[in-house]
């Protein structure tokens, strides 16, 4: 499969071959999904905490007598059924992590970047390299390659000016070729490779 290459103002500089192998319909699909949940369950937190009845804060003693009152029987202020007492079977800090074996993540990333490019929505650019680090600038580039809708730019690290007139862009995601998942592959509506990126991409799928 071939690529065209592109130029900031949106014209042909050429043709990338692209090196790896595609993978055909069918073959790849689970490793995409655990990919995915996995990605998700990672991002987790898992700092939600409520307090046990043996937790809050209070007092052992016994709210009244157990007989004679004409009211329910009470034996703790720190109860469930009383306002500030204990929550029962509430959120505690767990790990919510998942693990994905490193050929299942290779299988995964090679799958979605295959169904990306069958659907011509990979874009490869010659290099992006920005005069100022402006947003009006980005934007202007972005219409000149004509990226519509939420985008991600996979370029090579360390480029301040790009990094800083992406930011305040909505919709659109900085990544490079070495952070980049299976997941991102799939969220945005185009993607957007530089040259250098994607080739290295490429040594990276292959490895």
């Amino acid at each position: 499969m071939k690529l065209i290459v592109k130029d900031i103002n949106g014209r042909g500089q050429g043709e990338l071959e692209v090196k790896f192998p595609l993978i055909a319909d069918g073959k790849g699909t689970q490793a995409v999904h655990d990919a995915v949940v996995a990605y998700l369950a990672n991002q987790r937190m898992g700092t939600a905490c409520t307090k046990t009845m043996g937790e809050v804060a209070g007092t052992g003693k016994k709210p009244w007598r157990q007989k004679g009152t004409g009211r329910a029987r009470a034996g703790s202020f720190q109860s469930p059924l009383w306002r500030g007492g204990g929550v029962v079977f509430g959120p505690k800090p767990r790990d919510f992590g998942k693990k994905v074996s490193k050929a299942t993540k290779q299988l995964a990333l090679r799958k979605a970047l295959s169904e990306r490019l069958k659907s011509g929505d990979v874009v490869v650019v010659e290099d992006i390299r920005l005069s100022s680090p402006k947003t009006k600038e980005f934007v202007a580039l972005l219409g000149a390659l004509a990226v519509e809708g939420t985008a991600l730019v996979v370029a090579p690290a360390g480029d301040k000016n790009l990094a800083l007139a992406s930011r305040n862009v909505p919709q659109v995601e900085l990544a490079t070729s070495d952070s980049l998942n299976t997941y991102q592959v799939l969220r945005f509506d185009k993607l957007l490779f530089t040259r250098g990126a994607f080739e290295k991409l490429e040594q990276r799928l292959a490895g």
